[in-house]
């Protein structure tokens, strides 16, 4: 029942905010506009159960030296919420050595192909079927400084959600496992996938490239393991990579301190900037 809740979760606010500008014109008696705003509201933020699955061992995703952001090795859940299965959810980019030391309050934004990590390709962390490839949305400029920040959190997010799933992770991919879990992939490079719905991928097959699309700051690689293909219905599932990831340093932009009690052990925590050789093939 949660679960067939939870996978309408963009109606539901919908919902709540046509009847929000439905009630400033018409004469419902309180307390019953209330009421029933409440609870498309209510329902909106109801979730998929969790997943007791074990963590999945699968192949790094990327290739080169990167960055663990809002990583599930600092805390869980790593982005604060459990909505749009990310419960485990990490974000990787790659460290800049001209990027700024904090946020400052420019009004000026950088162009999607200033960042190191734009155009780098992304690849199937294991073998399965593609079950959705979107990349029609364009890469849009950073949102790295307060003023962009801020308009991102506030009348960005409201657009998003309000546009749904596809909105939120911008250009896609989602992946089927042969075990049954499935990837997402996703703000990736406009017309960059290289699969489409159908397709079978192997793991260290390139799937597409970094962008910079839906919500995002800068370009970077969203990725996570889920239980189902319909992020608003799926829970997060935990996942370790298998090859050789060498921790080098720490990139104290992206540092938050020690990881929480909830934090997924073995993983690169938020800061740490790591190495990713060739993948070994495996069926």
């Amino acid at each position: 029942m949660k679960r067939a809740i939870a996978r309408l979760q963009t109606w539901w606010f919908r919902l709540f905010v046509v009847l929000v500008l439905a009630f400033l014109v018409l004469p419902v008696p309180k307390p019953f506009d209330i009421a029933l705003m409440a609870v498309p509201l209510v329902l909106a933020f109801v979730r998929a159960p969790r997943s007791e699955h074990p963590p999945v061992t699968v192949a790094p995703p990327v290739r080169g030296r990167w960055v663990a952001i809002n990583s599930p090795g600092t805390a869980v859940p790593s982005h604060g919420v459990r909505a749009y299965g990310q419960t485990y959810a990490v974000d990787l980019l790659q460290p800049s050595a001209d990027a700024a030391p904090k946020i400052g309050w420019s009004v000026r934004t950088r162009a999607a192909r200033a960042y190191e990590c734009f155009g780098s390709p992304v690849f199937a962390m294991a073998s399965g079927t593609v079950v959705r490839a979107a990349d029609r949305r364009r890469d849009h400029r950073s949102r790295d400084t307060w003023p962009a920040l801020i308009w991102m959190m506030t009348v960005e997010a409201f657009a998003r959600e309000l546009g749904g799933a596809a909105w939120i992770l911008g250009n896609h991919v989602i992946v089927q496992h042969d075990d049954g879990t499935h990837a997402a992939y996703a703000h990736l490079r406009r017309g960059s996938a290289r699969v489409t719905a159908g397709d079978r991928v192997t793991a260290g097959q390139q799937l597409a490239e970094v962008g910079n699309t839906g919500n995002t700051s800068e370009p970077h690689l969203h990725v996570q393991l889920m239980d189902g293909p319909v992020v608003t219905a799926a829970a997060g599932i935990p996942m370790r990579w298998a090859d050789p990831v060498t921790v080098v340093e720490t990139d104290a932009r992206w540092s938050t301190g020690d990881p929480k009690p909830s934090a997924l052990p073995g993983f690169p925590r938020n800061g740490q900037v790591f190495e990713v050789g060739e993948v070994r093939s495996r069926p």
